[in-house]
């Protein structure tokens, strides 16, 4: 009884996330912010309803489907992601400050007080 209450928990934390992820797809300014409200909280919030539904449904077959989901969302969004954002730069045609950016010298950190 308490795994399942527990489930429903977390079926509903993960179903806010998801509304909140969508809404920062809609409203968020630039692709890039997008990206990354589409990718961050979609996939903590995918991971939560795939836990919650783990402990309500407390049957083997079910656990390993959805542990595989939650596999291959980890190993996949990243990837995604990264294609996503370098797309946008690319649209963007700011392949060049980006490129400089990341070949710049590090900023100088001030050496700590003796």
């Amino acid at each position: 009884m308490m795994l399942v209450l527990l489930g429903c928990v977390l079926l509903a934390a993960g179903a806010v996330l998801l509304v909140i992820a969508a809404w920062g797809v809609i409203v968020l300014p630039d692709a890039l912010a997008r990206q990354h409200a589409a990718t961050k909280a979609g996939t903590l919030a995918l991971a939560l309803v795939c836990t919650g539904a783990m402990l309500i449904a407390q049957d083997g077959a079910w656990t390993w489907r959805l542990l595989l989901t939650v596999g291959f969302l980890l190993a996949t969004l990243p990837v995604s992601s990264h294609l996503l954002a370098r797309a946008a730069v690319r649209e963007a045609s700011l392949d060049e400050a980006v490129d400089s950016a990341a070949t710049a010298a590090p900023i100088a950190t001030r050496d700590p007080a003796p």
